[in-house]
């Protein structure tokens, strides 16, 4: 499904923090969404997931989802994993997360869909009763992961996953996340860290002060020099 967003404006309450965002991300494409830290990156994928208001055109594969709610949004395709892991309950085990998001799914695929995810994630399989607050912060991404997965998305919109996490720990991340390649889902990949969304991505844009400030395709998402001096360009 292709994910289209026009003319949108986001923010709280009178703060407007996006403003004229366009931009579309294609059936299994993979699209960083790059900034620096206060760019506006969380708030445009709140808005386009339903948690931030937000005023402009939301469609995925020609409907219009703006004038519903959140959950509606997610049962149509999209799952956010928000920055910091925050769709996690950290006092509940891994599989009381697992759960909380299998709920979407019809009750005869939920076993099939979990087996799948743990098949993906093997390291969440053993740590199945543990509280998902006493997981590292790599087994909490993969949770997090897990969690926005098990409602079988066709659009991934992935916060800042890079976040805190060791050098060891993020490549095991991108063979993860560019695993979702076939399973057919497209990923929209906010990041600061443009070297971990080279890995991974088709194309980029960059955000700065809440407006596209430009982009480029996957060649030159592959050169570091060149998306690091757009960075610096839009800051």
């Amino acid at each position: 499904m292709t994910l289209r967003i026009s003319n949108l404006h986001a923010g709280y309450g009178r703060i407007e923090v996006c403003r004229q965002i366009a931009l579309e991300v294609g059936e299994g494409e993979f699209l960083a969404l790059l900034g620096a830290n206060g760019a506006g990156k969380s708030t445009l994928l709140g808005a386009i997931a339903g948690s931030v208001v937000a005023r402009g055109a939301i469609e995925l594969d020609g409907r219009r989802l703006d004038g519903v709610n959140a959950r509606e949004r997610a049962r149509s395709g999209l799952a956010l994993v928000p920055e910091g892991r925050r769709n996690l309950f950290s006092p509940l085990t891994v599989m009381e997360n697992m759960q909380l998001g299998l709920r979407l799914q019809p009750a005869a695929e939920r076993a099939r869909t979990q087996d799948e995810l743990f098949a993906m994630f093997p390291i969440l399989s053993t740590r199945r009763s543990q509280p998902a607050g006493l997981l590292s912060g790599g087994e909490q991404q993969m949770l997090a992961l897990a969690v926005a997965l098990a409602r079988k998305p066709s659009v991934l919109l992935l916060d800042e996953p890079s976040q805190g996490l060791a050098p060891l720990v993020l490549q095991n991340l991108v063979e993860q996340i560019g695993a979702l390649r076939s399973m057919g889902v497209a990923l929209l990949l906010a990041e600061q860290n443009h070297r971990f969304a080279a890995q991974l991505c088709d194309r980029y844009v960059v955000l700065s002060s809440g407006e596209i400030a430009g982009g480029g395709g996957g060649d030159e998402l592959q050169d570091a020099e060149q998306v690091a001096h757009a960075l610096m360009a839009a800051a």
